[in-house]
């Protein structure tokens, strides 16, 4: 594969306290400790809310080191979390909240809170971004315009915000809802290139809270600061393990676009003929977010709903070429049939609501978070 097909993962993950599983404010202590540590303060960053931490990775090239880095760093949390009295959990929101969030007292944030006011009320999420190498941002583009099709597939994949202060909100993604609030989110429009795609994000600025480009919310955009794409349609991810399937998928998705060596670009892009128009994209991440992998989901190239255990197979299939030249067919495999097996992260936490309630719920977190 070229040499850009590198990528790298950020992990938001959130405190809860043990009995309500509400957000605990205690992520500022925590980043202190690990960023004292020279292991850790690379890629430990501070977050959008005082319950909130980030990892963001290193730039790997192979699952195997992404799989055991992750593990690490969310074993070091889960002893932190105990030491602090409270959990850590991996998940798209937490199933309850306070009426209104602890911010982090950091400027930007402070100013995003001043510009978006009442909608930070629900904006108690945490997201799963994984970033793909690029070698310019033409290329960027090229794959943006692809990722469109796709982002309905990856989110029902990847849905693991089911409760919401306190009730089974009969969603997957739950998270992926509460984002239709903000300026700019769901999926990007279609770009001519990398100068077309500056020219009209700097005209959002200024607009609707738009302060930089780090604030725009679309499920899948060029990094305003990286040599990367990054794809945000996934609620962050109970385990480790699925956390790197999706990073796996996205890097095939966009080698098979960018890469010619492989030359896939027309098998993972509908024709011009049957390319969908951003009404059916928005409505089908919507259908996404509600079904998940339980019904129908858009087919990627198609551009119609089918079955779901049906497209995530036809898109594994157009997707092996770069997944054999990346070595991660099998690791891949592996991972669609465990996902198949077991459930989204929202199948399984509404699972444990529904039999035990926040006991249920806790023991999950707890048994997936440090698990390999």
């Amino acid at each position: 594969m070229a040499a850009e097909s590198t990528f790298g993962i950020e992990e938001e993950f959130v405190f809860l306290d043990r009995d309500t599983l509400r957000p605990a404010d205690v992520a500022a202590g925590a980043f202190h400790r690990l960023a004292a540590r020279p292991a850790w303060a690379p890629i430990t960053h501070r977050e959008f809310l005082a319950s909130q931490v980030e990892h963001a990775s290193a730039v790997f090239t192979t699952t195997e080191e992404a799989l055991t880095s992750l593990a690490s760093f969310r074993r070091e949390l889960a002893e932190m979390a105990t030491r602090l009295g409270v959990t850590i959990a991996s998940v798209g929101s937490p199933p309850d909240a306070h009426e209104f969030p602890t911010i982090s007292e950091l400027p930007r944030y402070l100013h995003i809170l001043d510009d978006m006011g009442g909608v930070i009320a629900d904006h108690q999420i945490q997201g799963l971004h994984v970033h793909v190498g690029v070698a310019d941002r033409d290329a960027g583009v090229r794959a943006l315009n692809a990722t469109r099709t796709w982002l309905p597939l990856l989110s029902a994949m990847t849905g693991n915000s089911p409760i919401w202060r306190g009730h089974d909100t009969g969603f997957e993604s739950w998270r992926n809802v509460t984002q239709r609030r903000w300026t700019t989110t769901g999926c990007p429009p279609v770009f001519r290139d990398g100068a077309d795609y500056d020219q009209r994000l700097g005209r959002l600025l200024g607009v609707g809270g738009m302060k930089d480009r780090a604030i725009i919310m679309w499920f899948a955009r060029l990094s305003p600061h990286l040599p990367t794409i990054e794809l945000r349609v996934a609620d962050a991810q109970l385990a480790a393990w699925s956390a790197v399937l999706v990073a796996a998928l996205y890097r095939a998705l966009v080698a098979c676009v960018v890469d010619d060596g492989l030359d896939r670009t027309s098998a993972v892009q509908p024709t011009a003929a049957t390319a969908p128009g951003p009404e059916l994209l928005n409505a089908s991440l919507m259908h996404s977010a509600r079904w998940g992998l339980r019904g129908n989901v858009l087919d990627p190239v198609l551009a119609v709903l089918r079955p779901a255990a049906e497209t995530v197979a036809r898109s594994i299939l157009l997707l092996t070429p770069a997944l054999e030249a990346a070595g991660d067919l099998d690791f891949v495999n592996d991972g669609i049939a465990r996902l198949l097996r077991e459930g989204t992260g929202a199948t399984r936490q509404r699972a444990a609501f529904a039999e035990q309630g926040n006991a249920g719920l806790l023991a999950l977190y707890e048994s997936t978070f440090a698990a390999g």
